[in-house]
């Protein structure tokens, strides 16, 4: 069987997750690598195997590349990854998949006409507590929500922003919510379904960057349910949490541990319905091991013709709701979905029109 050929595009902090997954997948192989600073590129090859490029058009340009990972600067995804689809290649975009929705509109639309597979990458997805509590999701074994909670409490210094001058900045990146916090957004959607409207504020308190440092959010979602999302990089001295928590009628559970990896409460009406997962460590780093299984999936989708582990569609979703938090933060008041207004921050800093 041949083997599903990867490129990654971006050598930075999350490129070596993807590095590492590669190497894990049986039937998968990196076999090119590019960045803009040669140095990063030259010693990732070195690293991790794969051929290193410059200018990611000429990677593009290898006819044995079924499928690019773009791990850029925020900013850069959907535009990098159009250039992808054009060229027949597959796409996996790290989070958030873009900045704007009509950019990721773009994105999406070209893969689409283009007839490639997109991927979004949201590994805590494939977290094992995160997986048993969607199993109980999809059984009902909650009953009718009542509401839920998302609560990343992490640390970020002021070094981490200045090691990277895109970082924190509304033109490339967006603060904590956007970066950090998106992961825990998708999830709390996934959960509980589509959301209705929120009222948000957001704040920067702590980092010379442009963009917040926190940010809280109240939540109506479709089904009547009500949420709270909760965001920071302020917490002193390091990460303290991730917690997903879901309330019903028939059951309540919370997902903790430093990155939604541990179940810390497990109640449903059933006594004999157990998670069995016992005490799982936190992880080396608040980036898990999602990517593995995410590029194993996505590798069985291209083979067989199947859906993305988690589709273009699914990034959008996140990158909304925190589009509707900044938007709520810049006018005051609640904001309804479907997003119709883009939040003049980052549609200014982009150059771009905000109108859907």
């Amino acid at each position: 069987m041949r083997p599903v050929r990867f490129g990654l595009i971006g050598c930075g902090r999350v490129a070596r997750y993807h590095a590492q997954a590669l190497t894990e997948i049986e039937g998968s192989e990196l076999v090119t690598v590019c960045d803009v600073v040669p140095e990063r590129a030259d010693d990732f090859s070195r690293k991790y195997g794969g051929d290193a490029y410059y200018d990611y058009r000429e990677l593009l340009e290898r006819k044995d590349v079924d499928v690019v990972c773009i791990a850029t600067p925020s900013g850069e995804h959907p535009a990098i990854g159009i250039d992808a689809a054009r060229a027949g290649k597959h796409v996996v975009v790290e989070k958030p998949i873009g900045l704007t929705l009509k950019e990721i509109d773009d994105l999406i639309d070209t893969c689409r006409s283009e007839n490639v597979k997109l991927c979004t990458v949201h590994q805590n997805r494939f977290n094992p507590a995160i997986v048993k509590l969607r199993e109980a999701v999809d059984q009902g074994r909650f009953g009718k929500f009542s509401h839920g909670s998302i609560a990343v409490r992490w640390n970020r210094g002021q070094h981490y922003y200045d090691q990277a001058k895109w970082r924190g900045t509304w033109k490339e990146d967006g603060g904590v919510l956007m970066n950090q916090c998106i992961h825990g957004i998708d999830l709390l959607r996934w959960m509980m379904g589509e959301p209705e409207s929120l009222a948000a504020f957001t704040a920067n308190h702590f980092h010379d960057i442009e963009a917040e440092d926190v940010g809280v959010a109240a939540i109506r979602f479709g089904s009547g349910a009500l949420g709270t999302i909760e965001g920071t990089s302020n917490v002193y001295p390091s990460n303290w949490e991730e917690t997903l928590t879901i309330f019903g009628e028939r059951g309540s559970a919370s997902v903790g541990g430093v990155a939604v990896n541990r179940i810390e409460r497990w109640e449903f009406d059933d006594p004999d319905y157990s998670h069995s997962l016992g005490d799982m460590p936190d992880p080396e780093s608040v980036y898990g091991s999602g990517h593995s299984l995410l590029l194993a999936r996505m590798a069985e989708a291209i083979r067989n013709d199947g859906e993305p582990p988690v589709t273009g569609e699914d990034g959008r979703a996140a990158v909304e709701m925190v589009l509707a938090i900044y938007r709520s933060q810049e006018t005051g008041g609640i904001v309804r979905f479907p997003l119709v207004q883009e939040s003049e921050r980052i549609v200014e800093a982009r150059g771009l029109g905000g109108k859907r």
